[in-house]
């Protein structure tokens, strides 16, 4: 014969005890653990690193931040173009990076040692802006502007992948910026 009871019920006798010393020590060890790193995690690690990186964000339509990317464009192109993306050369200050699938827009031109905004956004999908070989890396979201501060410290030619899938062209998803002496 099956004895069968509910899981509603509490069992028959005395089931629960009081938590014996040892497992009173494992309690308050577990407990002291769990607060030391969550003030480290708070308070710690902000304080030695330079790990957080600060970005402002804001709303905005992707209508109205393409019409500002095409002014940027048209303000400081250079007249060249790599396979169809235009290069632009700007001064230090703002810097208008479009991204849809499946390109980066435009093609930058730097300085270096200045200190530039790049201002980020997306028309259609949720893309990844990872400037490579830096290991910089952030979400870009349609409808939002993000602005990061970058100052280049080596001349070369940099890569930005996208890192979030974004279709089936994702793999081809890659634009440049070119840092000039």
């Amino acid at each position: 014969m099956v004895n069968r009871t509910s899981t509603l019920v509490a069992p028959r006798g005395r089931w629960w005890t009081p938590l014996g010393r040892d497992e009173r020590m494992w309690f308050a060890v577990v407990s002291v653990w769990a607060v030391a790193m969550f003030v480290m995690m708070m308070f710690v690690w902000p304080a030695i690193g330079n790990e957080q990186t600060t970005i402002e964000s804001y709303r905005v339509s992707e209508q109205e931040f393409a019409a500002l990317t095409q002014a940027f464009i048209d303000q400081h192109a250079t007249g060249e173009n790599i396979g169809g993306i235009p290069v632009v050369a700007p001064p230090p200050g703002d810097v208008y990076l479009l991204s849809q699938r499946f390109q980066f827009r435009p093609i930058i031109t730097l300085q270096k040692g200045q200190t530039y905004r790049f201002l980020l956004s997306s028309l259609d999908v949720q893309h990844g802006f990872s400037l490579q070989p830096d290991n910089v890396n952030f979400q870009v979201l349609p409808g939002y502007v993000s602005a990061i501060e970058l100052t280049p410290e080596e001349a070369g030619e940099y890569t930005l992948v996208c890192n979030e899938y974004c279709g089936l062209g994702h793999h081809l998803m890659i634009g440049r910026i070119i840092v000039t002496e």
